[in-house]
């Protein structure tokens, strides 16, 4: 029989999972999880109860007394059970990732499992999904929430990235460096800046700057709007130390006349 319209809001699944931790049966470990002060340990689960008949019995896709199947896609491993969505275990991440398989590959250095546009296209991270969302401060690994991979390589869950765009943030939580294609948003600010000039006392005033995007450290002119890297065009800075102003001319110090070089002359036999 095929796997019956059951389960929860995580799963469809025709089976509820004993959690080995305190013996209570739970859809899923997402609503045990819900429900109780522990987390359930998906890979120590042992025993299933079918939902259509209540036979607890060993972990497994059918059921052995009334034939219905649990899942159409079961992972002995991490106890899996759910519709299918072209699931597969990787062994690597040491969970199941939906699929299909053939379109992700697994980054050994970012120890993650990525679409396979971003093969050999991406700045890799040492084990850059064990660390928590730097949005949500939520878990990213073993989430079911898809990572969206920023230039600069660090992850974000791809609602925390959509929500983070919609306040207008644009740059990565962890090194401040552009989370997206700026290019437009510089023009417009060169156009802004252009029609902005600054008061006549500080139209000369230069200030230090590092860049977020490309790390140089500049003397640039100082504006309001904005501080524009003079290596790659950003203007993803930030201002390193106080304003620097041109030194004050005494308007009643009269202009120092240049002095008239002496000649040698040599008068040759």
């Amino acid at each position: 029989m095929a796997a019956t319209e059951v389960g929860c809001e995580h799963y469809v699944r025709s089976c509820l999972l004993k959690a080995p931790c305190c013996g209570k049966f739970y859809v899923c470990r997402l609503c045990h999880d819900g429900e109780e002060n522990h987390q359930m340990d998906r890979f120590k689960v042992r025993e299933v109860k079918c939902a259509s008949c209540n036979t607890i019995q060993e972990a497994q896709q059918t059921c052995k007394e009334c034939e219905v199947k649990f899942g159409d896609y079961y992972c002995d491993i991490c106890h899996l059970f759910d519709k299918d969505k072209k699931q597969y275990h990787c062994q690597p991440c040491g969970i199941c990732r939906i699929g299909p398989r053939e379109k992700y590959f697994h980054c050994t250095k970012c120890n993650l499992c990525l679409a396979t546009d971003l093969k050999d296209n991406h700045k890799c991270v040492e084990n850059v999904s064990r660390q928590n969302c730097p949005v949500c401060m939520e878990d990213i690994h073993t989430s079911r929430i898809g990572a969206h991979v920023l230039s600069c390589g660090h992850l974000l869950h791809k609602t925390c990235f959509d929500d983070m765009c919609r306040t207008g943030a644009y740059r990565c939580p962890l090194c401040m460096h552009s989370a997206l294609n700026m290019k437009g948003f510089w023009e417009q600010r060169d156009k802004e800046i252009a029609l902005s000039p600054m008061p006549t006392e500080y139209q000369d005033t230069t200030v230090k700057i590092i860049c977020n995007d490309c790390q140089a450290h500049c003397t640039v002119s100082f504006h309001v709007l904005g501080m524009k890297c003079s290596t790659c065009g950003s203007y993803n800075t930030a201002q390193d130390g106080g304003l620097i102003t041109p030194p004050a001319v005494d308007p009643r110090q009269p202009a120092q006349q240049p002095q008239e070089e002496e000649t040698d002359t040599q008068n040759n036999d």
